[in-house]
């Protein structure tokens, strides 16, 4: 049983992995590199904190009412918390396009999916600042 526990606890998202500071998304705002595709963008800073962190930015005007906001909101983290022992350690900002709007959740996975193996890759051929 402590086995499954553990398992829970590897795939959690504490208030470390958040990025909560108005400082710390114009940091990532200024140094951070945008990648995206037909629903999400994303600005990427490789910040060196050790670990990935997430900073959602579903705007009013991309997502239309408050149900359809904290949905997109819930799958960006959902996915990130799936695949955050995957990602390299940078400071993310997921921000939803409109396009998202009222499109089902699987292909909102498919999307984030791919958008984590973009960061990746290009984390991964990026030079060391």
């Amino acid at each position: 049983m402590s086995e499954s526990r553990a398992a829970r606890e590897r795939l959690t998202l504490p208030a470390e992995r958040r990025l909560r500071r108005k400082a710390e998304f114009d940091a990532v705002y200024t140094h951070g590199r945008r990648l995206g595709n037909a629903h999400f963008s994303v600005v990427v800073y490789e910040s060196g904190a050790g670990a990935p962190r997430l900073g959602l930015a579903v705007s009013n005007k991309a997502a239309g009412s408050s149900v359809e906001r904290n949905r997109l909101r819930r799958l960006v983290r959902e996915s990130f918390r799936l695949h955050q022992h995957s990602l390299p350690p940078v400071d993310l900002v997921v921000s939803a396009r409109p396009t998202a709007r009222g499109v089902d959740n699987r292909e909102l996975h498919a999307s984030l999916a791919a958008l984590w193996k973009r960061v990746r890759q290009q984390c991964a051929s990026s030079p060391s600042s």
